[in-house]
């Protein structure tokens, strides 16, 4: 990870204090030493102490800021014309898609000056090494595969890729999220990122495995939602996963639950999810098992068992090998290592060179790592300057789309909910906490601007009604300037404050990531 090597940063959609709280104590080093960031946030957080430069914009406005933002860069000629020439495609098509996001359109979406969408601009396009990372607040949108599309645009356009110090950094949402998709667990792919679609791959691993593999994209978790309301999915078996608690639209989504015909938790705790369950099965936590994980920038470690496991709890494979032998196809499995080595066998490009021996001697490696004289590859997409590559980097020019919902006169506040530093997503792992420990926020709060505390006369500290078309919620208030006027904030930590029932049951079309960023909300008074 670059982030020391950069000179500056671009950080959207990313309360990375709260939510990464070890990767933002490396930015924070790094802006000590000279680090530019500038913190892209509706929210005054934490980060902005550290960066040079905050642009507050208007919660969903992120692509009419960055198409605006690139549309300035092509005007000045600071983007890297020598790499777009080289490597990018449909330069002509985004140039003349950007002319349509002046900077007096910006500022009107996004609620930023002109003068700071220019400077913004301007430092991240002449830096000599810039990087972008982003995380939740740009993927949780009803557009979320559209935003990323325009931060790859911008790195391409900057030629901030494939060098020390640029990039683009995906802060992953919970942990080993990078390592669950390496696996095969997306709807889509193979293990080692390969399209299911690919033909030969998936017939070598029929030939390993000994069954056929349906060559048809299965499900997002949205999804599968949808398929439960139709009737179609009669059965679900959830590993690790609190969606009664973390999905949107919860009043929704709990009826759906309750209609299925079976439900299997596999988890740690009982959790609201499991409480529904049919059958819950107990696994084991991170500290009782031996394996490894994939962290954000594709460094695989292992981990060693510290502690017993409580009571029945087995390792989540051992439970999955078990029911697997019992339904007719026989796994045979004796250990975490003997899985991993199938993982390398099937996978060999990226983790060919990665034994538990050399996890073991070099704490950890990046892959991809095809053979076990290979070092791990530290850095990727250094191919995009290489002269003679072709162009094979496509431009993808998106257009902005405003929130799905928008505030209107009965509800007249934008909601937009995120994480706080201390609980862990749904909480269940951290809310048992011992007593001893000293932590800053035992309940969800709603964050709301002085400005609109004074005109609903509410004070800080009191109780409020929050509703929306969907849901109420009884919660107390913080008045604070971190939030702009006319948004609030809340988290999703705390169950007996259901803030899910609150928000909007609609979807990117492409990822199937639910809009938890953006929904209409009013307050009132109890």
């Amino acid at each position: 990870m670059d982030i020391d090597r950069a000179d500056v940063l671009l950080l959207i959609g990313s309360n990375t204090t709260d939510a990464h709280p070890i990767i933002a104590n490396r930015m924070k080093k790094a802006a000590k030493k000279g680090l530019k960031i500038i913190v892209i946030d509706p929210r005054k957080i934490s980060m902005t102490k550290s960066a040079v430069k905050h642009l507050p914009l208007n919660v969903g406005s992120d692509i009419a800021l960055m198409n605006g933002m690139m549309n300035v860069i092509i005007e000045n000629d600071w983007y890297n014309e020598e790499f777009v020439k080289n490597t990018s495609l449909n330069f002509d098509e985004l140039k003349d898609h950007l002319s349509h996001y002046p900077l007096d359109t910006v500022e009107q979406i996004t609620g930023i000056p002109q003068e700071d969408i220019v400077e913004a601009a301007r430092l991240y396009a002449s830096a000599d090494r810039g990087m972008i990372a982003y995380t939740l607040g740009i993927t949780e949108h009803h557009c979320g595969v559209n935003n990323v599309f325009d931060i790859a645009n911008m790195a391409l356009l900057t030629g901030h890729i494939g060098r020390e110090g640029t990039g683009i950094m995906p802060l992953r949402g919970q942990n080993n999220v990078q390592g669950a998709g390496d696996m095969g667990c997306l709807p889509n792919q193979l293990p080692g990122g390969v399209p299911l679609t690919n033909d030969e791959q998936r017939l070598s691993l029929e030939k390993t495995w000994g069954v056929p593999i349906n060559p048809q994209i299965g499900h997002t978790q949205t999804g599968m939602l949808e398929k439960m309301e139709e009737g179609k999915m009669k059965g679900l078996y959830i590993i690790g996963e609190n969606p009664i608690v973390a999905d949107v639209h919860k009043n929704h989504t709990t009826e759906l639950f309750k209609k299925l015909d079976f439900l299997v938790v596999q988890d740690l705790f009982m959790t609201e999810t499991a409480e529904l369950a049919d059958v819950v099965l107990p696994a084991k936590g991170w500290a009782e098992v031996d394996g490894t994980y994939t962290n954000t920038d594709r460094r695989v470690q292992r981990v060693r068992k510290a502690v017993p496991a409580p009571g029945q709890a087995l390792d989540d494979w051992k439970i999955l090998t078990d029911l697997s032998t019992i339904m007719g196809y026989p796994m045979s499995y004796e250990s975490s290592e003997e899985i991993w080595n199938e993982v390398r066998e099937v996978a060999p490009n990226l983790f060919g060179g990665m034994s538990y021996e050399r996890l073991g001697n070099e704490m950890s490696l990046q892959y991809p790592c095809p053979d076990e004289s290979h070092p791990g590859t530290t850095l990727i997409h250094q191919e995009f300057h290489h002269n003679g590559q072709g162009k094979t980097a496509p431009f993808t020019p998106v257009h902005y789309t405003e929130p799905v919902e928008m505030p209107d006169d009965e509800y007249t506040f934008t909601l937009t909910t995120g994480r706080r530093y201390e609980p862990y997503n749904t909480h269940t792992q951290t809310k048992y906490y011992p007593d001893t420990l000293k932590r800053k926020q035992l309940e969800e709060t709603v964050d709301m601007h002085p400005f609109d505390a004074d005109r609903l006369n509410i004070e800080d500290g009191e109780y409020v009604k929050v509703s929306s078309r969907r849901g109420e919620v009884t919660v107390k208030t913080k008045v604070t300037e971190e939030v702009q006027p006319n948004l609030v904030f809340m988290s999703f930590h705390f169950p007996e404050v259901p803030t899910n029932v609150l928000t909007i049951n609609e979807f990117d079309p492409i990822s199937g990531t639910a809009e938890y960023k953006a929904c209409a909300v009013k307050i009132e008074k109890i």
